[in-house]
Formats: C-alpha cells, structure tokens, sequence
C-alpha cells in the first residue's frame, strides 16, 4: 500500500529584510506541523527577506544564509520533520542566487536547486543556473524534485524531473496579484491567481506527479484585501487541488496519498510513454538518429 504523506503549506508574510524574526516565525509553523504529525514543512520562497532587491539592507540581509540553513537543519533534525525552507538568497563574490533546499528529518540536506527560470525584474540582480539540468533526489516521502515560482510556466522544467523519477514536485513562490503591467492586472484583477490555479493542476495531470506549490501570503489582518496571491495548495491528478489556502499567511495541512499517483499513471500511462525509445519529445535526450525522432 503506497504511504500518505502528512504536507504543510505554511504560507508565511515576510516582513522585508529582517530574517531574524522571519526565522521564528517560520519554526513556529513547523513546530506546530510537527506537533501535528506532518512529516514534511514547505515555506515560500523569500521568506527570510522579501523580495526588495533596490532596497540598500536586501543585499546585507542575505549574508547570513548559511546561518539560517545551519537553523534548519538542527529543527528539521529536532522535530524529526522535512523541511522545504522556501528559498534562501545566497552571496557568491558579487552575485546573489535563490536556492531551495530540501532537508531530511535527521537534519541532512537531499537535495538543493538555484532557481533557473528567473521572473523578468529578478534578471538585474539573480544569476541564473542557466544550463544545469533539473534533477530529483531520493528523501524519506520518495524521488522529490524542486522548482522556484516563475519555473511553473515552463513544461520542460517538470517534465525532465519526471524523467528522472521525481512523484512530488515542490515549488517555494513569491507571487503577487500585480507582478503584471497595469494593462493585464486591468483585463482581470484576479489574473494571476486564476495562472497559479490553473498551472499548478495542470502540471500535476500532465505528469502524474504531486505538486506542494507554497507561495507568499498578505498580513494576517488583512484577509484577501493585499496583493499577495496566496492561494498554496497540494495538487494531484484526479483530484486537484487540496488544502488551499486564501491570500492571507496561514498553514494548512494536507494528507498527500501517493497512491494517487499510481492510479493516475495507470490511466495516463505519461511515465510509461516517456520511457520509451519511440517517445518524440526528447530534447534531454541524445540521439544517434535525429531521423526518428
């Protein structure tokens, strides 16, 4: 019988360059997903300082990321819970990077991505992994894979992890209501929580594989009347999306049966058409005989 895996969305307000207090904030949640029997944690991305690039502390507040993952590799191993630690800005020479971590329950780290899909503003102060391939890692909930917010709007990102094996896909977000031109927010206000919706379901049908999508949530005061899009949920195949959360910071927390997964690649057989020699789509994969494909 597969395992099902108890997942919490914590979708977190981050309080711009202040990582300190967004830390405890942070353990907070988990402490209470772990509390709660939840056997995996996923922050949003930037949770530690907001997404403030022009600000002049920004850059000062990422210095300390290897701190922070030190932090959450000793609650992880504490509380005995995994945890997705949204993204971490890290400084390398001149350059920052958006990294997603995933760590195991004793505290190791199995798996970690540098953010290859930057959203178009991020360009002027990201660097991009640009040409290195996606790849899934083994952790205690099975073959995971991560992707960072803008990568959701690309197929190619999901299906070359699920070439490699990866059933849960996990996404750390920062994603607002506005992150478009005035003209697109004008065509419908709730444009972009109507992408992230829609996108993240589709992903999940299309490769038969689960998605713990968490983004940034408002101020807790404030309900649905922010910016912030919200909206983290766990998808599947067949279902949809569960737990889905509103705009505003919360948790909430999923039972993600992964024999879901089986069923649906049952039906679908996507896994099954990809691994075979005849399958046309093989742009991660090299060919003798450009010919046939």
């Amino acid at each position: 019988m597969a395992p099902i895996h108890k997942v919490a969305l914590v979708q977190t307000h981050p309080k711009p360059v202040s990582p300190a207090e967004n830390f405890e904030k942070a353990a907070s949640f988990i402490r209470d997903a772990a509390a709660k029997g939840c056997h995996l944690a996923v922050l949003p991305e930037y949770h530690l300082t907001s997404w403030v690039p022009d600000d002049p502390a920004f850059k000062d507040s990422c210095s300390d990321s290897a701190t922070y993952i030190k932090k959450y590799q000793d609650l992880a191993k504490e509380l005995s819970i995994c945890i997705v630690p949204g993204t971490i800005v890290e400084s390398e020479a001149e350059s920052l990077q958006n990294i997603a971590y995933f760590i195991s329950f004793d505290g190791t780290i199995a798996g970690r991505y540098q953010k290859k899909n930057l959203w178009h503003p991020e360009r002027h102060h990201l660097v991009s992994s640009a040409h290195e391939p996606h790849q899934a890692f083994d952790t205690p909930l099975g073959r995971v894979g991560l992707l960072i917010c803008w990568d959701i709007a690309f197929p190619e990102a999901f299906r070359e992890l699920v070439t490699d094996g990866a059933e849960i896909i996990c996404v750390p977000t920062f994603w607002t209501m506005k992150d478009v031109s005035d003209d697109s927010y004008n065509l419908n206000p709730d444009g972009e929580a109507l992408f992230l919706n829609s996108t993240v379901v589709t992903r999940a049908f299309e490769n038969t594989c689960a998605v713990v999508f968490v983004n940034a949530g408002g101020p807790p005061e404030k309900g649905n009347d922010t910016n912030f899009a919200g909206v983290s949920q766990v998808t599947v195949p067949h279902i949809g999306p569960m737990g889905r959360l509103g705009r505003a910071e919360g948790m909430s927390i999923v039972d993600l049966d992964m024999d879901v997964l089986r069923i649906a690649e049952g039906s679908y057989k996507v896994r099954e058409d990809m691994k075979r020699e005849g399958w046309h789509y093989a742009y991660t994969q090299m060919r003798e005989d450009n010919s046939k494909l």
